[in-house]
């Protein structure tokens, strides 16, 4: 059986704006028509297919299951998108992008029929409904209950929402991190800013009676920054994103973005080629937990458990790692990137332990794998857009904060490698081998972090890695990314300063 590997990485624009402009109206707008971006403002006649009544949407769903089937729903979604790039001090380009449409789901068995359409109409809902119906026929009929409204908690707070900010604003904030990384240090030579939100509206509606409504505005900062002393050059990256309104760059200040990127570009200009092989890691707090993310959690997501595949299947219950290896999906972290208040199955979102004190305790799970396992449902549903059906996804998947000092851990570190930033990487889901690329990491050498190193590779399986964890820091950070699984999705992934014994290291140094 040919799998696709799972990647997680650091949103590159490009793929933030192919996500955005699916199945919608982009204009573009270049640096001479950055005053007519400005007058774009969010929410202006783009979501009244959302307003449809839900007497309507009970004749789709009774549509949807007239030839049977367990469960049906439909899914209405509309996006509001901007983004502004600012290259060498200088605005390149500006887009603003609209998407709408609606999907209709059948599920009977193990089966999964799905239809979706681009208008949001009557007639077009109930086309979609006559398709995805086909999966069940001949099967059990059921009656569809009522629809009515659910109530959901909410974990996104909003001070500033986007639609009304003005782009003079967006455009002062990018002015800003340009300035603060170009002042950071004269061996700065290029930066890029790249400015990115949208809000995304969904209606919910299913056989089980549920209808949910909600809008997740999100936002995603940028900042690269280029060095060069004549001899070496490296290009730095910080990110910052989260589900909010535009009080996030008050909370985080663009300076901030600007000066981490400026600093990591400036210190990797000594970085020397990385040796290689089997040697301790001690793994800096806050995006180093995509490698968990990667390793350890594509594996634990149900579906492919489902299918009797994977490194967790049959290990429900069994000591998997060690005992200091606590790993947890949480969708309800206020504002996060991967926080949902329900996912687009409209199941409410939850703190879910997957492995506790190293011991397997759950899996992430949809609709459809809960109901194969016969397990409840955790709310990673996830979808990358109406086009595709749901399929569970992580969220903000993290190592749990241990007990151990972060500068006790290096200290007590003889010999190593010291990863501050990864790149980004990709997983076997089957055996559950993974690689990922060190974008700044530096020597161990008797407990100090020393020399900057380049093209340094972790390479391992998950099994290895969770049960050579063996010192979990204090300090559990966290960092955006953006997860790829033949759909997108926007996950948080993180950890606490840890130490992994004798993994491989691939380096450059011959």
């Amino acid at each position: 059986m040919k799998m696709e590997e799972f990647r997680v990485k650091d949103i590159p624009r490009r793929r933030f704006l192919e996500l955005s402009m699916k199945g919608g109206l982009l204009i573009a707008a270049t640096p001479a028509l950055l005053t007519q971006l400005i007058s774009c403002r969010n929410g202006a006649g783009v979501s009244p297919g959302l307003d449809m009544d839900r007497e309507m949407l009970a004749m789709i769903i009774k549509k949807a299951l007239g030839k049977g089937g367990d469960f049906a729903d439909v899914y209405l979604e509309s996006r509001i998108s901007r983004q502004i790039v600012m290259e060498e001090s200088k605005f390149k380009s500006g887009l603003y992008g609209i998407s709408q449409g609606a999907g209709v789901r059948v599920i009977s068995g193990n089966k999964t029929g799905y239809a979706y359409t681009d208008e949001i109409t009557r007639e077009k809902l109930l086309r979609a409904a006559e398709v995805a119906s086909y999966v069940a026929q001949n099967s059990a009929l059921i009656t569809p209950v009522d629809i009515s409204p659910a109530a959901r908690p909410s974990f996104v707070t909003v001070k500033q929402p986007l639609g009304e900010i003005a782009d003079e604003n967006r455009i002062e904030i990018m002015k800003r991190a340009d300035q603060a990384a170009r002042d950071y240090d004269q061996r700065i030579k290029m930066t890029m800013v790249d400015y990115n939100d949208e809000v995304r509206s969904r209606v919910i509606a299913n056989s089980e009676g549920v209808y949910l409504k909600d809008e997740l505005p999100l936002l995603f900062f940028i900042v690269q920054a280029m060095s060069d002393d004549g001899q070496a050059r490296h290009m730095a990256r910080e990110r910052l994103s989260r589900h909010s309104g535009f009080e996030m760059f008050t909370e985080v200040t663009p300076e901030t973005i600007a000066r981490n990127a400026a600093r990591e570009a400036v210190a990797m200009l000594e970085a020397q080629d990385a040796p290689a092989g089997i040697m301790d890691v001690v793994m800096q707090n806050g995006w180093g937990g995509v490698l968990v993310h990667e390793a350890v959690g594509h594996p634990l997501e149900a579906d492919n458990i489902a299918k009797g595949v994977g490194a967790f299947t049959g290990k429900m219950g069994q000591k998997v790692a060690s005992d200091v290896f606590t790993m947890v999906d949480d969708g309800t972290l206020p504002n996060f990137r991967g926080t949902i208040n329900f996912d687009d199955e409209g199941t409410q979102a939850r703190r879910n332990v997957l492995i506790e004190n190293g011991y397997l305790k759950g899996f992430m799970t949809d609709i459809l794998s809960a109901k194969q396992l016969a397990m409840i449902r955790t709310g990673n549903g996830r979808r990358e857009s109406f086009r595709n059906i749901p399929i569970p996804r992580m969220t903000n998947t993290f190592i749990a904060k241990g007990n151990d000092n972060p500068d006790d851990i290096l200290a007590s570190t003889k010999k190593g490698i010291y990863v501050q930033s990864l790149s980004g990487g990709s997983v076997n889901p089957v055996t559950g081998v993974f690689n990922f690329t060190c974008r700044e990491s530096y020597l161990i050498e008797n407990g100090k972090k020393t020399r900057p190193v380049k093209g340094a590779t972790l390479i391992g399986s998950c099994m290895d890695v969770i049960s050579n964890i063996d010192a979990v820091g204090d300090d559990l950070d966290f960092g955006p990314g953006i997860c790829g699984k033949g759909q997108s999705a926007e996950v948080t992934a993180g950890q606490p300063t840890v130490r992994i014994r004798g993994i491989n290291v691939g380096g450059s140094r011959a």
